[in-house]
């Protein structure tokens, strides 16, 4: 798969890819909060930063009338962004999120059909990713993408104070000669 489909809302706006960096990561983290009842710290941002995972921004401009939140220096939203680990033959994604007003718009496969992209040109042979067991739009993504679950972490997420959730582990194999769902 040598182009990647665009979401149905993209035909209005210019998007583009962009590699976050430590100066993106006050936006990245009001996304993040916005999204999630336990979203990553700053920190994990960092720490992934610091060692030199990929870790890539989907920005858009803005309409007339649109007033991006979070605010971002060069005016346009920050439409959603992931991270992930590359591993041998593999590649691990750690987060993907899309900013809550530009959500169930495709841009989360839309990201997905970029990760996959780049994985396969790495090498990789097999995508993996936890997904917190109560979190059924995204599994039906994940799934609907061609994630098949492989397992399941115990008490992987926190869900209050006392409490842990489980994550399904998911895998997504990468086989160059077959193309992406």
């Amino acid at each position: 798969m040598d182009t990647l489909p665009v979401p149905l809302e993209a035909d209005a706006r210019a998007i583009a890819f962009m590699p976050m960096t430590e100066a993106d990561l006050d936006a990245v983290h009001a996304v993040e909060t916005s999204a999630y009842g336990h979203p990553w710290s700053p920190r994990h941002f960092r720490d992934s930063l610091q060692a030199g995972y990929p870790a890539v921004m989907l920005v858009g401009e803005a309409r007339t009338g649109e007033t991006p939140r979070p605010s971002r220096p060069d005016g346009r939203w920050l439409l959603g962004y992931f991270v992930a680990m590359p591993g041998v033959e593999e590649v691990h994604l750690l987060n993907i999120t899309v900013n809550p007003p530009h959500q169930r718009q495709g841009w989360a496969r839309f990201m997905l059909d970029a990760l996959a992209l780049w994985s396969r040109g790495q090498g990789a042979r097999a995508l993996w990713l936890e997904v917190r067991q109560s979190n059924a739009p995204a599994r039906r993504l994940y799934e609907r993408y061609g994630f098949r679950e492989v397992g399941v972490r115990r008490g992987y997420y926190p869900l209050s104070t006392l409490q842990r959730e489980d994550a399904i582990v998911m895998q997504l194999g990468l086989d160059p000669a077959e193309p992406t769902p």
